[in-house]
């Protein structure tokens, strides 16, 4: 009986966690600055709610950068970098990309602390890019002599300003293929 009655709890624990990391993410986003009290507020929760579930403001500005990694970490995962094609693993995966990044951008644009899950995570999400290039590189998508870990800085550049210059609401799909069109082919003219 006991555990039965804390599952509902621990899914109302974690639906508020959620909650309260979706408005911080908006509010923080708008004012960097703002306070744990309008950071409830904007959750519908009382303030103590914050404070029993984060200690500080930056144990929930670390939380926040934690979840938000987990989710751009799970995108990548989706995309199957280890065993779909590799054209079809890097459009998935950017648009997955994409679509994390813009409801995620104050949190993923923090600094990720030194050893902290958000640093572990983008660590691996680089190497996952690298190893889907070097899969792209083995099909002849990728020039043999190009410097890999320099593709991936222009790949990621790319999406960035796709996040940047297009409206909101923009297609996921049809901004990856302009971010994977550019990366595999330039701006040179089409044959």
């Amino acid at each position: 009986m006991g555990e039965a009655a804390a599952r509902p709890l621990r899914a109302d624990a974690e639906r508020s966690v959620r909650v309260i990391l979706e408005a911080a993410e908006r509010v923080l986003a708008e004012d960097p600055g703002a306070s744990m009290e309008q950071i409830a507020a904007a959750a519908g929760v009382a303030r103590t709610t914050i404070h029993r579930r984060f200690a500080s403001r930056q144990a929930l500005i670390d939380a926040l950068a934690s979840s938000a990694a987990r989710q751009l970490a799970r995108a990548v995962d989706d995309g199957r970098p280890d065993t779909a094609p590799p054209l079809v693993a890097m459009h998935r995966i950017t648009a997955n990309v994409l679509q994390i990044k813009g409801a995620w951008a104050f949190a993923l644009g923090l600094p990720a602390e030194p050893d902290s899950e958000a640093a572990v995570l983008h660590q691996g999400i680089d190497r996952s890019c690298v190893a889907v290039l070097e899969r792209a590189r083995a099909e002849g998508l990728i020039d043999d002599a190009a410097d890999l870990e320099w593709v991936r800085r222009v790949y990621y550049a790319l999406i960035g300003e796709s996040l940047h210059n297009e409206p909101e609401g923009s297609d996921p799909d049809a901004l990856a293929a302009r971010v994977i069109d550019t990366l595999l082919r330039g701006a040179g003219p089409r044959s």
